[in-house]
């Protein structure tokens, strides 16, 4: 099932409320509807998650927080999925978010050597950074549509077929 799977994974709730980052949403972090686990907050988590997760910005844990917050999703799965995009899968996914812009767009890909400057940051955002946003925001609502269907009929499926179980049991 679904949800036991997702409860040995998620993080402690009392760890959550306590991180320093979060504080700001005070006490919307009481609400006990953003730690049950059940298939319309977990698909909800999901959907929030993945959207944060491919949206280029710095403190993306705390969009999806209050994103989470908003449509009451499961907020320890909300914050956890966007870190899908670690430093280590970053360079790999907003390359993809590139060449999905580019397609889109109709224009050749560039070549381009990645510096941590603010000129580099400014001369990008002219050269490469149209592209780059339009692919971050289709991957960002492909994979958040995605992602909550995916949950969604993946509960429910789950939930049938324990139905099933219990009834071949009792007959």
């Amino acid at each position: 099932m679904p949800k036991k799977m997702i409860q040995r994974l998620m993080p402690d709730h009392q760890t959550i409320k306590n991180n320093k980052h979060l504080k700001i949403f005070g006490a919307l972090l009481h609400n006990a509807n953003l730690w049950h686990l059940n298939r319309r907050s977990v698909s909800k988590a999901f959907a929030v998650g993945l959207f944060f997760a491919f949206i280029p910005v710095p403190f993306q844990m705390v969009l999806a927080a209050g994103f989470a917050i908003i449509v009451h999703a499961n907020l320890p799965l909300s914050v956890a999925l966007v870190w899908i995009t670690n430093p280590l899968t970053m360079p790999a996914i907003f390359y993809a978010c590139y060449l999905v812009g580019t397609w889109i767009i109709g224009v050749p890909t560039r070549k381009f050597a990645f510096e941590a400057s603010w000129q580099w940051l400014v001369d990008s955002a002219t050269t490469i950074g149209p592209a780059f946003i339009l692919g971050c925001g289709t991957l960002a609502i492909t994979f958040s549509l995605l992602g909550y269907v995916t949950i969604n009929a993946f509960w429910r499926f789950s939930v049938t077929k324990e139905w099933k179980k219990r009834q071949t049991r009792r007959d």
